[in-house]
């Protein structure tokens, strides 16, 4: 589809996450953030944007073109639903996306059979340090890629009130770790090194006051010889003075070469053999989010529906991300290696 700049944009809900959401339309030019809608009125009024309790209320009065979906993942299909029975052309929906896999695949069917964009707000392979990542190994400078190892380290996980003060029902979410935080990184490694063969999962729970797991391992194999490994615990933290910058540290390791990413956003690269390293990176200050990548993603999306341009996290592949997802919880519970 292809849309005139600017267009307009509704958001559906005013929670924790969705404040770095209104920052980031408000500042892109090429869009007009016109509604915002929370069950919660008082919530979305202090967006400053026209405010709705209701969804269709809100798509009727404002006639969006797009329609960004920042509520929990058990809101999605009926949000998309409604959506798409309104005529609205395009659709940008939060991770997690859908409550499961199987709803995810009807969401995905539905805007296929409307014709109707729908990506996925999968926003950190938007991060600077994953963008210039790739780059450096596409360009060859670390030389053949063997190796991936993620560190998640967020050290917000401990005791009776974790993540009380920004997400609670994190707390009671059934899956925690993957689910809400590795699916991220599912979607990092696919970005840096295409799609996998193999998974392994091994997860546990640490911290008594939540339902889900908090800690754990997997690993996505490629016949290659490539393996990429997400280590993550919510209980420890890592050295950065602000844990959510990167939410950990990461080391890309080739035949050439190691790249190495810090808690404050910088990229180093060090050749093979060399004790010296050169900044790829540096680190800096950013307004929003993560190196302000939900600005990235949501220009991202804007320029793709305004000139043409391809879209990354189109839903219908992203799918191959839960798929990844479900996997890896069936390899815990099975014990073994899975191929997908």
């Amino acid at each position: 589809m292809s849309l005139a700049a600017p267009v307009k944009v509704a958001c559906l809900g005013a929670g924790y996450f969705s404040r770095f959401h209104y920052d980031a339309w408000n500042r892109l030019g090429s869009a007009q953030p016109v509604a915002a809608i929370d069950t919660d009125i008082d919530k979305a009024r202090a967006t400053g944007l026209a405010a709705f309790g209701s969804l269709r209320v809100a798509l009727d009065d404002t006639q969006p073109d797009l329609l960004d979906i920042i509520t929990p993942p058990p809101t999605h299909m009926a949000a998309i639903r409604e959506a798409i029975d309104s005529g609205i052309g395009a659709i940008i929906c939060q991770k997690p996306f859908c409550a499961n896999l199987d709803e995810a695949r009807k969401a995905v069917s539905l805007a296929e059979t409307s014709d109707t964009t729908l990506v996925v707000h999968e926003n950190f392979r938007f991060q600077p340090w994953y963008r210039a990542i790739r780059t450096e190994v596409e360009n060859g400078r670390i030389g053949t890629l063997l190796q991936i190892t993620f560190r998640l380290r967020t050290g917000d996980g401990q005791g009776p009130r974790a993540y009380l003060d920004r997400q609670p029902y994190f707390q009671t979410m059934p899956r925690l770790l993957i689910y809400e935080t590795g699916i991220h990184f599912i979607d990092v490694f696919r970005f840096i090194a295409g799609d996998p063969q193999t998974v392994y999962g091994d997860l546990r729970r640490l911290n008594p006051a939540i339902a889900g797991e908090d800690a754990g391992y997997f690993i996505l194999g490629y016949e290659s010889g490539l393996r990429a490994m997400f280590d993550g615990n919510r209980l420890l933290d890592h050295s950065a003075e602000n844990h959510r910058i990167t939410l950990g540290e990461a080391v890309l390791e080739g035949t050439e070469g190691t790249l190495t990413l810090s808690g404050d956003g910088a990229v180093r690269l060090r050749a093979f053999g060399a004790t010296d390293s050169q900044t790829v990176l540096e680190a800096k200050s950013y307004q929003g989010f993560g190196g302000d990548c939900v600005l990235a993603l949501q220009k991202h999306v804007i320029d793709g529906l305004v000139q043409g341009s391809p879209l990354e996290n189109r839903a219908s592949d992203y799918l191959r991300n839960l798929e990844l997802e479900e996997a890896i919880y069936r390899s815990h519970e099975r014990s073994e290696q899975v191929r997908v």
